[in-house]
């Protein structure tokens, strides 16, 4: 009669050495989720020699621009003096946002904003962070700065 050989019952050995395998696997998958885990907490590493860009985003704002502007100005002229704006409300079509960020290479990131509102086309007021140039004064609508 042919002898079968039972693979379910196996030395002990080998039995150890599976099981021992086992364990390493686990603890090395373990080990690897702690490490990784842990280089999510630390400061952005800084490597001598690494040149890093400086950013820029969106319109360039410059109070020389903010003080050309002036209350009735159509939307035309305005688009000529600040450019076209980052945003357009597609519900608020009298609403326009100009918006400025800029992250220097080893720096902190820094943003500005300014925000237009047009009525019948033309240039009501604006807010943001510039304030209305010396031709536009307290009493016109434009020099409404929040």
């Amino acid at each position: 009669m042919p002898r079968t050989l039972n693979l379910t019952k196996l030395p002990a050995h080998q039995t150890a050495c599976r099981l021992s395998a086992r364990h390493a696997k686990l603890a090395l998958l373990l080990g690897s989720m702690l490490v990784t885990g842990a280089c999510s907490y630390l400061p952005s590493l800084q490597f001598p020699g690494v040149y890093k860009i400086d950013i820029q985003q969106g319109n360039i704002i410059t109070q020389e621009m903010v003080d050309q502007l002036r209350p009735g100005m159509t939307k035309r002229q305005v688009t000529f003096v600040m450019g076209t704006p980052l945003v357009r409300d597609p519900f608020n079509q009298d609403r326009w946002d100009y918006v400025y960020s800029y992250q220097p290479g080893a720096g902190v990131r820094g943003q500005e904003r300014i925000t237009m509102f047009f009525e019948n086309d033309l240039l009501v007021n604006f807010t943001g962070d510039f304030k209305p140039g010396e031709g536009t004064t307290a009493d016109t609508p434009a020099a409404s700065n929040s």
